[in-house]
């Protein structure tokens, strides 16, 4: 309930959906996936890459991006040499409203140019 009331109050306060985007993935993705470099996890910029050379289109890939972070399986990931190096993402709890939010602003963000909204000198 606080974050439905968060997002309630950042609604209020005129955020944009790519805003509200771009603060979820900032607060809580970038934790393990770096916007260029692969890390701890593979970066964002592989991760969308990834993604959209299998779903071009924007509805499917942030509902295949969000069904599948909602409940990762290895034998539903695009990614298993990902999985092999880092191993299988875990499950986060979060709602498919707000995943869907983040890979919204995954697709249109460009990750490779460090001004893109929200972004931090320190997540590159």
């Amino acid at each position: 309930m606080k974050f439905f009331n968060m997002i309630i109050f950042l609604f209020g306060v005129g955020l944009s959906a790519n805003d509200l985007g771009s603060l979820l993935f900032h607060g809580n993705c970038i934790t393990c996936h770096n916007e260029t470099k692969n890390i701890s996890a593979p970066s964002i910029l592989l991760v969308k890459e990834s993604y959209k050379n299998v779903f071009p289109k924007k509805d499917d890939f942030i509902k295949q991006m969000s069904v599948w972070v909602e409940h990762p399986k290895e034998q539903t990931s695009i990614m298993a040499q990902a999985i092999e190096k880092y191993e299988l993402m875990p499950e986060l709890g979060f709602d498919l409203s707000t995943l869907e939010e983040i890979a919204d602003f995954i697709y249109d963000t460009d990750f490779s140019n460090t001004n893109h909204a929200g972004h931090s000198p320190k997540h590159n």
